[in-house]
C-alpha cells in the first residue's frame, strides 16, 4: 500500500507501517521537502517521492494533539476545558473564521 493522499499543512497522518502519528507543518516546493512533527514532538522531513511511496493515511486530530507542543501554555490554546478541547466562545469571533 502506498500513500495516495496529498500532504496538507495542518493535517494529521498515520504512518501505518511504523504506527507513527504526525502533522504536516510545512511544505517547501523549492527544495522538494515536506516537514512533519510527530506526536512525540520530534521533527521529520520527507521528499515528495518518499511521501508517495510510504504508507501514510489521513487521520483525525489525535485526542491530545497538543502533546508535542509542551512549551505552549494551555491558556494560549484558547480552550475553556483542555480535556474537551472546546474553544472559549468569548475568545472567538467571526474574524477568526474568515481568516
Amino acid at each position: 500500500m502506498t500513500t495516495i493522499t496529498d500532504p496538507i499543512i495542518g493535517s494529521w497522518y498515520k504512518d501505518v507501517e511504523n504506527n507513527l502519528k504526525f502533522k504536516v507543518v510545512a511544505i517547501e516546493e523549492s527544495d522538494d521537502s515536506i516537514e512533519v512533527q510527530y506526536l512525540n514532538g520530534d521533527i521529520g522531513e520527507y521528499d515528495h517521492d518518499s511521501w508517495y511511496s510510504s504508507t501514510f493515511d489521513y487521520i483525525e486530530d489525535p485526542e491530545d494533539w497538543s502533546a508535542p507542543f509542551d512549551d505552549i501554555e494551555t491558556d494560549d490554546l484558547g480552550y475553556t476545558d483542555t480535556d474537551k478541547h472546546k474553544p472559549n466562545p468569548e475568545d472567538v469571533d467571526i474574524e477568526d473564521y474568515l481568516d
